[in-house]
């Protein structure tokens, strides 16, 4: 058992779009913190990973391949590998708790 401290706490990035921090890296499993601040910019690409989204505050728009739809605190987002997406229209800082499986960045593209 492991208490994750800070995880899903809004960081503002320093000179940067958005911000990442990683919290846990195991084989089957990451998560860490993705922040937006308002009126950012998410730039990211799809990933090689499932993924999991809770919006711990903030709130935007996702933009995925499979839709479009209004996230706020308490959203919980699934995007598949492989498919684009990214937040849209924050209109108040967005903290992100996400979940990979596995690990971020452990399968090949």
């Amino acid at each position: 058992m492991r208490i994750i401290e800070g995880a899903g706490q809004f960081t503002a990035p320093n000179g940067a779009a958005s911000d990442w921090v990683e919290h846990l890296r195991v084989p089957d499993l990451s998560a860490g913190t993705y922040s937006i601040p308002a009126g950012g910019v998410d730039g990211q690409s799809p990933h090689t990973e499932d993924e999991v989204y809770v919006v711990m505050a903030g709130t935007a728009l996702i933009e995925a391949d499979s839709g479009t739809a209004e996230v706020a605190p308490g959203s919980v987002i699934y995007v598949p590998a492989g498919e684009r997406h990214r937040f849209t229209n924050v209109t108040a800082d967005l903290a992100l708790l996400v979940i990979f499986g596995p690990a971020y960045g452990s399968r090949q593209a």
